[in-house]
This record gives C-alpha cells, structure tokens and sequence, in this order.
C-alpha cells in the first residue's frame, strides 16, 4: 500500500491510496485552501524506492476564490497492483465543461447530506472519454469514525441499477451472437413460463416492462430457498395481456436473468464476471461480495426483516431470497467502476479496445419504443425520473432503490453517477424527495456546465431544488397565486356580509311577532314590553318560537 504526501503551498496534508488500486484515483480535500496554479501542486511517494511511483494527473481547483470556503480538490494518481479505479481525469476545460459551474454539484450533494437524506455519496462526472467531476461526500454511515466516502474505492448496492449495467448488458451480448431474438417467446428458454397468456410473452415485452406480470411479489416470505424463490417468479400470473400497459416489474428482470442462464450455460454473476466486468477492469463490480470488503460496503437497512443489519449482502429481500444474484438487484460496484461501463456505453460499446457489444446493439437497446419512455431494459429522459430538465432526448439511464443512478447523454457524450445509501436509517422527513431532487440538480448542473454544447451556454437557474428543499424536512405547502389569494379573501367577505345580514333579519324576526286577522291576513300588533302578539282570531292565541 503507497502513502501520498501532498505538499500544498499553505500546507501539507496526506492521504492513504485506496487498497490494491493499478492506478489509484483519490480526491483529497483540504478546507481553507484555493490553488492557483498546478505548480503550486507536488506529489511524493511515500516509498521512493518503489517502481510504481505516483504522478499528478490533474487539479481540480476552487471556482469561487480563495474566500468562498470551498474545499481544494486535489486529483492524484498512484500505481498500484490491483483493480482498475476508472476513467483517465481531465480539467473541467479541456473538455468543454465550466469547472465554476460543476462547483454547484459540491453544493447540492452536501445539501443532502446535511439534510439527513443519506449519510455519504459518491459523484462521478464524466465527458469525453475522461472522469471531470469525481468526489465522495460525507461517510459510509452516520458514524463519523466510518470511512469517508471514496469514489473509486467505496462500494455500493446498486439495487435496480443491475436491471442495466448487469441482467439488460448480458442480453446484448447473446443478442449480439445472435443467441437470441427480441421477439422470441420467453416460454422458449424457460418452458414453465406456458400456459395462456403467458405463451404470447416475449423477450421484449420483459425488456420493456409490458409483460403483463405484476410488480412483484413477496417471494421472501414464503420461499424456504433460492429454487422454490425461483419457481415462484416463473408460476407469477400475469395481471394483464402482453403488450397491452406497462407494469415496471422487477419479477420480468429476474425472468430476463433465468433466460441469461438458460443460454449462456452459467449463473448470471459468473456470465457478466468473465464477458463484461473482467474485461473492462471493473474488479469492484459483483454479486454478493466477500466477507474481506466489508469495511468498504456501504451499509444499508438497519431493521430488515432479516433481523440484523445489512452491510454487504443485498438490501433487497427478494434478491436475497433468489440467493443473491438476480435479475432485478443484487449488483454491487464503486462510482468508478461505473464510470468505465458509462464510458464504454458511450464509445458504442467498446473501452480500452475491449468490445463488449456492437454500436447498433448499444443504439437498439437504449432508443425509446414507440410507447411511454422505456427502451430495452433502459429507461430514457423524459425530464423526470431523475435526469434533470436538461439532458438530451436521447438520454438514457435508470436508478435504484438504494439512492443509485446513472444517466448516460450521448449527445453531449457525458454522463452522471450518483451512489448513496440513502436507505441507511435516513433522518430526513422525506428522504426518497432528497434523493430525487438531488439526482435531478446533479444532471442539471452537468448540463449546464457544458460550455460547448449545440445551443450554446445555457442560462443558469436562480435557484436548484436543493437549495429550495420543498417537502424534505417540512410538509410540503401549496402555492397559491395572488389572484387566487385575492378570490379567496373576497369569499371570505362575502362570507362575512351574508352572515352579517343573515343574523340581522334573525334578529328583527326575534323582535316581532304576527297578527293574523280574521281574514287570513297577518298583522303585527306592540304590546307594552316591546314584544308583538299574534291573533289568529279573537279565540286563539300563539306564541311565535325562535328557530
């Protein structure tokens, strides 16, 4: 393990590389500090004597000046033998994109933290084929004496991110070999999916989340073991006709991973290990990790029904009644190793002259149907969803459960990573309207830092929604107008006049009594107290009553 001594102009402060890293990334920080110059920078490795010394590869310095207390983020390479830790790093300039602009990020994501949303996070942003924006915030857990967050070092549970980056990757590939069609009928691969409607299902209806099976189902509170677990997503009923409305279900992803295996001979982790993850260097990138990577692995549920906490085994209890590795969830990964997978999807699925799929494949799987938003597997931007109000239209990603997302732009070649465990006993009122609105700044503020773009600089907003906040530590209120607000208070009054003039006529009533003559008439008659009798006929008398 090397040590990294950085000697800044004002100070020095030291920072570990992470733990078997080939070319360690680590983003340190040292409050009260803004560089200048990158000469201002040197780096020492801790062992000279070793072959592998380190090098700066890049700065990421403060936008704001000196005074504006944003923290110094310094980029520091150390060879290493070990797992890959992402993408080469480049200045926010050299490709296009405001390094004063991206500051905002830093602003956003701390805002979640400080709000209770969840206890860390790791950010990576990156643009044409480099990492521009890569930092941890806060800690594995609430515990200050846990691990800070580390990109390219702290793992997460991906959670519905394996729909994509894992069960959606290993059907292009065998779609790739001509393995399989989209329109093949799943009861080809798996035989006990049959029997109604079932026998019209196929491979994209699952993909596309318009098979007709529900949501999910409780498959932890019954199944005594991943085969029973198994067999009961296969004998799921369908809800509706194949094709006819969409059901995002997590039961037709962990259909999708039976088929992976019916094909390809192998479980779904040890297919995706030895033709996506290996390949591209991703070693942090797997199914149920080993018990040695704990103190890394962001913790997750506290009080699961499982009855201890989880910290490395999947948070999901479906995916954990399926064994750990399935369809829908089970994924775990650094932020850093999902920039190389963002990264290889954006070179049309191929990285460091690795093919993984074929460009059109890549163009097929992720161009929204006809129908909705969804493409294959993928979900695509509709200004919502976690992507922002600023990605292309040909924008594609999908999130977790867990506080995860990824979003991939092809047209400005960019994409954002956001991993939390959000899930981790949040203190937030609303912690899922944390990360939702965190998510969306986070793309919004890479989009708008892109300085190159086709339609210029856009214009920056007054405000981001985390800066707003609305509904994260307080009930959420209505806005109304001032044209409503004034109708409102010209109701009220009028309110106030009718019953005015309701109690005035009430009172005038209570006053007066009625006389009826003998004709049938009434006639109104002051006796001495000031209270009004009234005679029907000179043989009958009546009091009137108050109502």
């Amino acid at each position: 393990m090397i040590s990294l001594l950085i000697a800044f102009n004002l100070g020095v402060a030291t920072a570990p590389a992470s733990q078997g890293a080939a070319r360690e990334l680590a983003f340190v920080q040292h409050e009260g500090l803004a560089l200048t110059a990158p000469e201002s920078v040197t780096v020492h490795s801790a062992d000279e004597s070793s072959s592998t010394t380190s090098d700066v590869i890049a700065a990421a310095f403060s936008a704001s000046g000196p005074n504006a207390g944003s923290p110094v983020r310094l980029a520091i390479a150390a060879a290493t033998a070990g797992p890959s830790v992402g993408l080469p790093v480049a200045a926010p300039r050299t490709v296009g994109m405001s390094a004063e602009r991206l500051a905002a990020i830093d602003r956003v994501v701390a805002r979640g933290v400080k709000a209770g949303g969840y206890p860390g996070a790791a950010v990576v942003v990156g643009r044409k084929g480099a990492s521009v924006w890569e930092k941890g915030f806060g800690y594995l857990d609430w515990d200050r004496k846990s691990e800070p967050v580390i990109p390219e070092s702290s793992i997460y549970d991906l959670a519905s991110l394996t729909k994509v980056v894992g069960t959606t990757t290993a059907l292009m590939i065998l779609f790739d070999e001509g393995r399989i069609q989209l329109d093949d009928p799943v009861t080809k691969y798996i035989p006990g999916f049959a029997g109604g409607w079932k026998d019209s299902v196929t491979l994209r209806h699952l993909l596309e989340h318009r098979s007709g099976l529900p949501a999910g189902r409780e498959l932890w509170r019954v199944a005594k073991s991943p085969e029973e677990a198994r067999q009961m997503v296969i004998e799921t009923p369908l809800q509706s006709r194949p094709g006819a409305r969409f059901e995002y279900s997590d039961l037709g992803a962990d259909m999708l991973g039976f088929v992976v295996e019916a094909v390809s001979g192998k479980s779904l982790d040890t297919f995706l290990a030895e033709r996506v993850y290996r390949p591209l260097g991703m070693m942090d990138t797997f199914f149920r990790p080993a018990d040695s990577l704990r103190a890394r692995i962001a913790p997750t549920e506290v009080t699961p029904p499982r009855g201890y906490p989880l910290r490395g085994e999947v948070h999901d209890e479906n995916a954990y009644a399926l064994g750990g590795v399935a369809g829908h969830a089970g994924l775990f990964s650094t932020a850093a190793d999902l920039s190389i997978f963002a990264q290889m999807m954006l070179n049309g699925g191929v990285y460091n002259g690795v093919r993984i799929v074929a460009d059109s494949t890549v163009r097929l799987f992720t161009t929204r149907a006809t129908v909705g938003t969804r493409a294959l597997g993928w979900d695509t931007c509709d200004n919502n969803g976690g992507c922002g109000s600023y990605l292309s239209d040909r924008a594609y990603g999908h999130t977790g459960f867990t506080g995860t997302s990824l979003w991939i732009d092809p047209d400005r070649e960019m994409f954002v990573i956001l991993l939390t465990n959000r899930v981790h006993a949040a203190r937030a009122r609303q912690p899922a309207k944390v990360i939702s609105d965190v998510r969306s700044d986070l793309a919004d503020a890479a989009a708008l830092a892109v300085t190159d773009g086709p339609d210029g600089v856009l214009a920056w907003p007054a405000s981001f929604r985390a800066d707003r906040a609305v509904g994260w530590n307080r009930p959420e209120r209505p806005i109304r107008s001032r044209r409503s607000r004034g109708a409102g208070s010209h109701r009220k009054n009028s309110r106030h006049v009718t019953r005015a003039k309701s109690s005035k006529s009430k009172r005038s009533a209570h006053r007066t009594t009625v006389k009826k003559a003998s004709s049938g008439k009434a006639t109104v008659k002051k006796s001495p107290s000031g209270k009004a009798t009234v005679k029907k006929s000179p043989a009958k008398k009546s009091t009137a009553k108050k109502h």
